[in-house]
Order: structure tokens, then C-alpha cells, then sequence
């Protein structure tokens, strides 16, 4: 949606509440109870998560990037060219790490998930998991509506003495960095925990390490 300066501020409040009610999050039961061939979870993850697409032709994962996160050890490859309802789960997760974490920081938190708890034969599974997180999420999700609601009206106390005709610009523009500055937090908390609680090694040793390989990191579109 282009700037529109004819926007009051509860329309753009509730233009960004609809915007995240329309993101759905995949429950528990609606992951198949059969296995599936690559092409059925491609299909499968597209019609779940195509809300959370900004462009219509953007794709939600591809058969390259699910064979390049088995072979990095980001979940366990299929079994017999088949994936499991606990496939599907890690690759939610991966899904929306992987709009703000490196494949690195990916495998440190999955790797050890799917070495515990993927198809466990005693005690909690990936499944497990997946339905406390999801429950999780869900909410979160009417606290981030509250969070939202308070910041649009946080935006109006700044940039009080601009120009009318400027207000509404500098009203978005407001709400875009804070929006961006959580992002940058919670990304940096969150690489923080990886670092702690996820790799032994030194960060930057890592980093080292990683300039000494030969091959680089996967390009953007397999990932």
C-alpha cells in the first residue's frame, strides 16, 4: 500500500492489525498424517503460509532449498524420499528463522532439537515441541496486537512541530524504526543465545573459520 496522506491513524492502525491477522500459522492437525514426496510438501507449505508472502510470486520454500537444508544438517534428511509430520515442523521453524538468521545460527538451534527429539522413542518429540510453540505463538500473538496499538499512538508524540503536510510520512517513517530497531534487538538477543547456549566455539573463530572455506554460504535464493 502506497503513503496515503488521507490515512487517519486508526486506518493505518487497523491496516497493519488486519495485515497480521492474516498470517496463519500452521496447527498441529492440519500437518498431514502420511508421509509426503517433495512436491507434496512444497505444495503443502505454499498454501499455508502463502499470507505471509509481500509479492504474489514469491515462493515459501523450494525443492533446492529443503535438499540444501538436509544436507547442512538443519533437519534429518527424508526418509526414503519421503518426509514425516516432523519434517514438516522443522521446516516450519526454519521457515521463519530464516528471514533473519544465517544457516549457521539455524543449525545450532535445530541441529540438537532433531538429534533429541526427532521420531524419539521415549519421552518429548519434535511434535511435542511444535504444539507448545505453536500455542505459544498464538499468544503472542494478542500481545503483539497491544504492542502495535501502542506504538502507532507512541508515533503521534514525535515529530509534533512538523508541517502538517509532513505528519503523516514522518508519522510511518516513526513507526517503521521502531518496528526495525525491535528487530535489530531481538535479532542480537537472539544470536546472543545461539552463541551461549548453542555452539561451543568462539564467534570468532567461527567467522574465521568460514573465510577459509572454499565453497561460500548458500545464495539467497536457496535458502
Amino acid at each position: 500500500m502506497a503513503a496515503n496522506e488521507k490515512d487517519t491513524s486508526k486506518e493505518l492502525l487497523f491496516y497493519l492489525l488486519d495485515a497480521a491477522d492474516r498470517l496463519e500459522t500452521i496447527q498441529p492437525d492440519e500437518i498431514p498424517n502420511i508421509d509426503l514426496y517433495m512436491d507434496q510438501v512444497t505444495t503443502f507449505m505454499e498454501e499455508h503460509l502463502k499470507s505471509s508472502c509481500r509479492h504474489s510470486d514469491d515462493k515459501i520454500l523450494t525443492k533446492t532449498m529443503i535438499n540444501n537444508y538436509a544436507k547442512n544438517n538443519l533437519m534429518p534428511p527424508p526418509e526414503k524420499k519421503k518426509y514425516t509430520r516432523e519434517h514438516i515442523m522443522l521446516l516450519i521453524f526454519i521457515y521463519y528463522y530464516k528471514g533473519f538468521l544465517s544457516l549457521q545460527d539455524i543449525q545450532s538451534i535445530l541441529q540438537p532439537l532433531g538429534e533429541k527429539y526427532f521420531h524419539a522413542g521415549h519421552g518429548k518429540t519434535v511434535e511435542d515441541i511444535y504444539r507448545e510453540i505453536t500455542r505459544m505463538n498464538d499468544d503472542r500473538m494478542e500481545n503483539f496486537r497491544e504492542e502495535v496499538n501502542d506504538m502507532e499512538d507512541a508515533a503521534a508524540d514525535y515529530f509534533q512541530d512538523a508541517e502538517q503536510s509532513e505528519k503523516e510520512f514522518l508519522r510511518v517513517f516513526s513507526m517503521i524504526n521502531m518496528l526495525a530497531y525491535d528487530v535489530y534487538v531481538r535479532r542480537m538477543l537472539i544470536e546472543k543465545l545461539v552463541d551461549r547456549y548453542f555452539r561451543d566455539e568462539d564467534p570468532g573463530q567461527v567467522k574465521n573459520q568460514r573465510r577459509k572455506r572454499k565453497t561460500g554460504p548458500a545464495p539467497d535464493s536457496e535458502r
